[in-house]
């Protein structure tokens, strides 16, 4: 591919955002900054600044780049906030993440993606992440509370951890609902009276496992 090829495919793959709904311009100068190739491997590569989800290793995927621009920008994230991902994957939305807040903290249950991960963070000199291999449905209590919390996998429910984890005034962004189906984006807004949830648009992600992968 030339620099003209790849430009124009760069040109193309933001068009694609804001035609997808995504018109926050933090959200698409994070998006334009941290090129997705990088996170994109093997025979997918070239398919990189195509605006649909890709396998990565683990059996898991890369999300598509729009679902990636639209719960970032539900998250509302500020340069003062501390962020929470659930599900590091290929680092890609911990790396856009990391573009807008002043701290992510990643976790994923497979050892290999998180290794894979942090090689790229140090390529891109993102070093306000820290990636974890751990159960991420329990969240990381030893870091919170935090301001927001991005969860790249489906649970049939909000997890208590990860609601008790979120600051008063904080949001959290979540796939809801059968790993089978068809699940809910929703964000929840904890307030000094409870949470508060709104329903943004249907989703399809892996599901919310416990316990670490065998890798």
């Amino acid at each position: 591919m030339t620099e003209d090829d790849l430009a124009t495919r760069k040109m193309q793959f933001l068009y694609a955002l804001r035609s997808k709904g995504v018109t926050d311009a933090r959200v698409l100068g994070a998006m334009e900054e941290i090129d997705r190739g990088p996170f994109v491997r093997g025979l997918f590569a070239e398919r990189a600044y195509e605006d649909m989800p890709l396998p990565i290793a683990c059996g898991q995927t890369i999300s598509q780049p729009s679902v990636v621009g639209l719960m970032t920008q539900a998250l509302n994230v500020t340069p003062r906030d501390k962020v929470l991902e659930i599900g590091t994957g290929s680092g890609y939305q911990a790396a856009i993440l990391a573009k807008l807040a002043r701290r992510v903290y990643t976790i994923d249950r497979h050892r290999r993606l998180v290794r894979e991960a942090r090689d790229i963070f140090d390529e891109l000199n993102l070093h306000t992440i820290t990636a974890i291999t751990a159960d991420g449905s329990h969240g990381l209590a030893d870091q919170a509370p935090f301001d927001r919390i991005l969860v790249t996998a489906a649970a049939e429910d909000p997890p208590g951890p990860l609601l008790a984890q979120l600051k008063e005034g904080g949001i959290m962004v979540l796939p809801v609902g059968q790993s089978d189906a068809v699940q809910s984006l929703i964000r929840v807004h904890k307030t000094a009276t409870g949470l508060e949830y709104d329903e943004l648009r249907d989703v399809r992600f892996v599901p919310l496992l416990e316990g670490l992968g065998k890798d």
